[in-house]
């Protein structure tokens, strides 16, 4: 974008500010306060104990998915990683686990997320910056390389090349010999809150909603171990979303995605076990309980009496948290140890699976190794020393917290009836935004006229120089990973690279489903670039419009 462009955009949004959204503000009744001075028994007026709460384990899972909770089984503590080279990484991925990680979580750079290998003129400056590098399956071999596939599950942060990386993931556990039925592990591949939030997106809405569910579908026969979509409400709550928009868009987002299974002729029950969330763990301890027990509530009864699944598998929301990124603060970074360990909390109260701690210095670059290790200790005390594991739901039956997850639950469910009269999630992207960006508004607002402190920010502040020693990735990772793709399209075969690519066209031209052929194509060393310009060829490129 030309200087004289970014001018152009600016303008056009100070306008709209101005004329569109001050006054909306202006019009709407004062917000009420989000949380009460006192709670008593007439806040849980109306709420059935049985219906509603039950106990852990059953429907509908307000208090937990599992009867047990951490007494079975702690949560797997999933740190996110991921920078420069494969082989970068895989060092950082054999410290955690040293250092008493359970389980992997890999951040992918920019170009992998959006389909461009290492030496395309598109990656050049964005190569292993903001995650790894990933062109083939070479790429991916030195990644895991020993790392035992059969006996540690994967979450892979991508979504729009997540039928391709999984694909490289299944080839190179098949190559060591673990068949891929004992595969375990995720694939976010929630390409609608790319749309809303993100930007990481390469096709049009309707042939990525058919990549999802051909991924759907080759788990079901192929890998029916692992969860085939992670579907996030983070990244919205990271945009400026509230805790009840955070729910209602995921679940209205994850309404689209079965809609979109059965209309593939997927039965519900033999894929929505396989279906997961990822949510943000925000700051406001009390709230953010009450909103992963309203997301697990309502999101049981749409799969029941929306969808009528019967597998009670398929009633459970089961959830990976992150903590707040958008909450840490570059100024006095050491703060954010206290905020991650407020927001960890918050998740494990809530009832989480698996759980990644952010960094103290996130906020200012890669996190260091000794930041890593400060966010993974921070969740092994909570497990070990706090008590907040003996118990399923501690905080349940609080008059505050039982309100707060009903009123959560309460406004997720008219948010997600607008998205419904609007015709689902596709249709209503705009409209998400739009809510997103006025409450992101707001939040802002309430920061700049203090009624809301920042510690560190806007109030407590301190003058000092930035710290030092902060994490950087080699500037040269991009040309030794170019050097490295030159090197593997000299070696491999081209007639069978070209034969598969053909494959993939003419899958993607017809109905059959793509994740065999693009399998094979990895197996052949074909890149990801490679994969995903033959899908662009077919499917075309979305074109976002911009909103205001």
């Amino acid at each position: 974008m030309t200087p004289e462009e970014h001018e152009k955009l600016r303008a056009a949004r100070t306008a709209w500010e101005e004329m569109v959204l001050r006054p909306a503000l202006d019009r709407a009744p004062e917000r009420p306060a989000a949380v009460e001075r006192l709670y008593t028994p007439a806040d849980l007026e109306g709420l059935d104990y049985s219906r509603d709460l039950g106990f852990p384990g059953q429907y509908p899972f307000t208090r937990g998915v599992q009867p047990t909770m951490y007494r079975g089984r702690l949560w797997t503590m999933r740190q996110y990683a991921g920078f420069g080279s494969a082989a970068e990484t895989n060092r950082r991925y054999r410290y955690l686990l040293d250092q008493g990680q359970t389980g992997l979580s890999v951040a992918f750079d920019l170009p992998t997320q959006m389909g461009y290998d290492a030496d395309s003129p598109a990656a050049r400056g964005e190569v292993g910056r903001v995650g790894v590098s990933i062109s083939s399956i070479e790429d991916m071999a030195a990644l895991f390389d020993g790392i035992p596939l059969d006996r540690v599950s994967t979450s892979m942060t991508i979504n729009a090349t997540a039928a391709v990386l999984l694909c490289m993931y299944v080839a190179l556990a098949e190559g060591q010999g673990v068949p891929a039925d004992r595969l375990q592990g995720t694939v976010q591949n929630d390409i609608l809150k790319e749309y809303i939030a993100r930007g990481t997106y390469i096709f049009p809405p309707a042939p990525s909603m058919r990549l999802i569910t051909d991924l759907f579908a080759f788990c079901r026969d192929r890998v029916p171990r692992w969860n085939t979509i992670s579907i996030s409400g983070y990244h919205m709550r990271e945009a400026g979303s509230t805790a009840s928009q955070e729910v209602a868009f995921t679940l209205a987002n994850a309404i689209a995605y079965v809609e979109a299974a059965l209309e593939a002729g997927l039965k519900v029950d033999e894929f929505a076990p396989q279906l997961s969330f990822f949510f943000n763990a925000h700051n406001n301890l009390i709230e953010e309980v009450g909103k992963f027990r309203a997301a697990r509530r309502l999101w049981a009864r749409l799969m029941r009496e929306r969808f009528g699944a019967r597998d009670p598998r398929s009633w459970m929301l089961r959830f990976h948290a992150q903590t707040a990124g958008s909450m840490l603060t570059a100024q006095q970074p050491e703060n954010n140890v206290v905020r991650v360990t407020i927001q960890a909390l918050a998740a494990i109260l809530g009832g989480c699976q698996s759980l990644h701690t952010n960094s103290m210095d996130e906020a200012l670059g890669l996190p260091s190794e000794q930041a890593v290790r400060i966010a993974l200790r921070t969740q092994q005390i909570l497990a070990c020393e706090s008590g907040v594991a003996d118990t399923a739901d501690p905080l349940g039956g609080s008059y505050a917290l039982e309100r707060l997850t009903r009123q959560i639950e309460e406004e997720a469910e008219t948010y997600i009836a607008k998205i419904d009269g609007l015709g689902g999630s596709v249709q209503a992207i705009g409209f998400m935004q739009r809510e997103i960006q006025e409450a992101a508004y707001r939040y802002q607002q309430d920061v700049e006229a203090k009624s809301r402190i920042v510690v560190g920010v806007n109030e407590f502040v301190t003058d000092g120089p930035p710290p030092g020693g902060l994490f950087q990735v080699d500037p040269a990772v991009g040309e030794a990973l170019s050097c490295r793709l030159e090197e593997l399209r000299r070696r491999r075969d081209p007639d069978r690279c070209r034969r598969a690519l053909d494959r993939i066209d003419a899958a993607a031209r017809g109905r059959d489903n793509v994740l065999p052929p693009i399998l094979e194509a990895v197996k052949a060393s074909v890149t990801v670039g490679e994969i995903c310009d033959a899908l662009r060829r077919v499917f075309g490129v979305h074109q976002p419009s911009v909103v205001f």
